[in-house]
């Protein structure tokens, strides 16, 4: 039980959902957006809502949370994960695809993941742009990214 200040018990709140995969995912985009094998990465919206009296769907099924490029040209497919997440038939088919097709694709839970399928994270330094925007982009990236 917990207390308050007082000493008095505070009344016990429904308790929500660890946001695990959301975490997982900031921690992945922000190390792939600076990895130094990584050309350039997107997150990858899929899902389907209605517009009006249109069905609109997005992405396409087992579509990646993350699609990017290598700098050697591979195509680049992430798949999010939270601690106990598992993936989805078609989730796993699309990452076999990609792989049978000479890209790099793998499930990623933490910055770990990361390291593991490209390598260390050893030339990362902060962007001379990230100040003026010249990049498009916020916070760490590798030197060659930015032209410095």
């Amino acid at each position: 039980m917990k207390y308050d200040l007082f000493g008095d018990p505070l009344p016990s709140a429904p308790r929500r959902p660890v946001l695990a995969e959301a975490g997982a995912l900031v921690e992945v985009l922000k190390a792939l957006r600076v990895h130094p094998a990584v050309a350039w990465v997107e997150r990858m919206n899929s899902g389907a809502t209605k517009l009006g009296k249109r069905f609109v769907r997005f992405g396409f099924p087992g579509c990646p949370d993350v699609l990017g490029q290598l700098h050697d040209g591979r195509l680049l497919a992430v798949e999010v994960k939270g601690p106990r997440g598992r993936l989805r038939p078609e989730q796993k088919v699309v990452l076999a695809r990609v792989a049978d097709a000479g890209g790099v694709a793998f499930v990623a839970r933490s910055l770990r993941d990361v390291v593991v399928a490209l390598g260390p994270l050893d030339r990362v330094v902060a962007s001379p742009c990230v100040d003026r925007g010249a990049c498009g982009s916020v916070g760490l990236f590798a030197a060659s990214r930015c032209g410095a």
